[in-house]
């Protein structure tokens, strides 16, 4: 038994470890509309099998869900030498929404080069027709924002435009954009917002569109009545006078063909304030001045924002706060708008997610929490919503909304994970081998070490662990 146990301990020494749990959380329901967590990969349910992933890094800021799989966009991430030189590559990093497993990376090149562009991949998303792009933070003394659509097989770069600043040339962060950016099935519209080191920040919002049809690199007209920015005057509260530090745009698409990717509508989020809605003349259209005190952040330093539907229902993503103040952990608010005009302060709480946290550690002032969704149908017909909500250097996490999700509640366990960390893998193969071979003690693993429940912690325990590194 012993020479089985230390065989099979050193054939699954290479093998990839397995981590995906649930918040373990149960949900209320709101009129016939659910919401159940698919898995979670943070500090706080996962811990070290978080912590040790290449993900766990400030450099790793944003993150998009589209189709089945989450890309996240990890900065400078590894070292490569070309000719003399050692540049650092820019990587994508991805993950199945249906189980949080990991995919295989994407390192990314640039006409055929390691992509090394200092924060290169700032920003990543997608466009309404399933293209993914990266955009770099820039410097004020960058004058334009090169962007660039991924192809995700082989992670090589097109590069799609230099988006000018014109006059105002201010530092840039986060980028969002609606329609197609290849221009083949619609037009184009991408906006960002100046940002600031402190307070009170910039007033200015840059916006570019391109027609459908075939692309211009050169071709980004200004999207402000053929100006790239407008300095806004409208701010809620009324005493700010900029957007502050590392602010959001979200995009709302129009209500019709003709104008859905026009970005006439559009949030605002920054630091020290709930999100804004405005429109493209500056315009400010709606507060939270008016909302419940229960669906205000809980802090205003985070910033994110995301409007999205299920059964005709209105819905509204934002993050509670930022992770340095208590009660915050990087969730999210869910809330639905409950009045005909779809006012902010129309607003009603439905779910805070995770209900526990993701985590409380200092991402270094990042700010911004990824909030992207997929929409699908159920077997009945009825809409699901399949929503990822990104914490950069605390976690992410998918939830499911729509009639028939959830269920019991989830184990927040994972059979096998015997020393609690959140992985199953050679470790816990050890500490089972050790067990058994009177080494080590069950008794100190919480009932951990006896994987299938029989009272007993023996060989069969320890084949199950083995069989679940392998696959199998």
């Amino acid at each position: 038994m012993k020479k089985f146990l230390l065989t099979a301990a050193v054939a699954i020494m290479a093998v990839a470890q397995s981590w995906a749990v649930t918040d373990g959380q149960t949900y209320a329901e709101y009129d016939g509309i659910k919401i159940a967590n698919q898995w979670i990969f943070d500090r706080v349910h996962v811990g070290k099998a978080y912590v040790d992933n290449p993900i766990c890094n400030q450099r790793a800021r944003t993150a998009v869900l589209n189709g089945d799989v989450i890309y996240v966009a990890r900065s400078e991430e590894k070292s490569v030498i070309v000719g003399t030189d050692t540049v650092a590559q820019s990587v994508i990093h991805r993950f199945a929404v249906k189980d949080g497993s990991m995919l295989e990376d994407l390192p990314l090149t640039l006409n055929g080069k390691p992509y090394s562009a200092f924060l290169g991949v700032a920003s990543i998303g997608k466009d309404n027709f399933g293209h993914i792009w990266v955009a770099p933070m820039t410097s004020p003394t960058l004058t334009f924002i090169p962007i660039y659509l991924v192809d995700t097989e082989s992670g090589e770069l097109t590069h799609m435009g230099n988006l000018d600043k014109g006059d105002a040339s201010q530092r840039t962060d986060y980028l969002d954009l609606v329609g197609d950016i290849t221009l083949q099935e619609a037009k184009c519209t991408i906006m960002t917002v100046a940002g600031s080191g402190a307070d009170p920040g910039y007033a200015t919002v840059y916006c570019w569109t391109q027609e459908q049809g075939e692309l211009d690199v050169d071709g980004w007209e200004g999207g402000f009545e053929g100006d790239t920015y407008i300095d806004f005057t409208e701010f809620y509260p009324e005493t700010c006078t900029g957007f502050s530090l590392a602010p959001v745009v979200k995009i709302v698409l129009g209500e019709d063909e003709e104008t859905m990717y026009d970005a006439e509508l559009f949030y605002i989020d920054c630091f020290g304030r709930d999100p804004v809605l405005y429109t493209k003349d500056g315009s400010l259209i709606d507060t939270f001045e008016g909302a419940d005190d229960s669906v205000k952040q809980h802090d205003k330093n985070a910033n994110g924002v995301l409007e999205f539907t299920v059964d005709g229902r209105h819905f509204l993503a934002y993050p509670k706060g930022q992770y340095d103040k208590d009660g915050n952990g990087c969730q999210a608010y869910i809330c639905e708008f409950t009045d005909e005009e779809l006012s902010l302060g129309g607003l009603d709480m439905r779910w805070q997610c995770p209900a526990d946290s993701m985590g409380k550690v200092s991402d270094s002032g990042l700010r911004i929490h990824c909030l992207s969704y997929e929409k699908s149908l159920d077997e009945q017909g009825n809409e699901v919503v399949t929503l990822l909500s990104f914490k950069a250097f605390n976690g992410m996490a998918v939830y499911k909304i729509g009639k028939n999700v959830g269920g019991d509640t989830p184990d927040p366990t994972v059979p096998g994970d015997v020393n609690g960390d959140g992985a199953v893998d050679i470790n816990d193969a050890n500490i089972l081998i050790n067990v058994i071979l009177g080494k080590d003690t069950a008794d100190k693993y919480n009932g951990r070490a006896d994987v299938d429940g029989n009272g007993s912690v023996d060989v069969k325990d320890s084949n199950i662990v083995i069989n679940k590194i392998l696959g199998k």
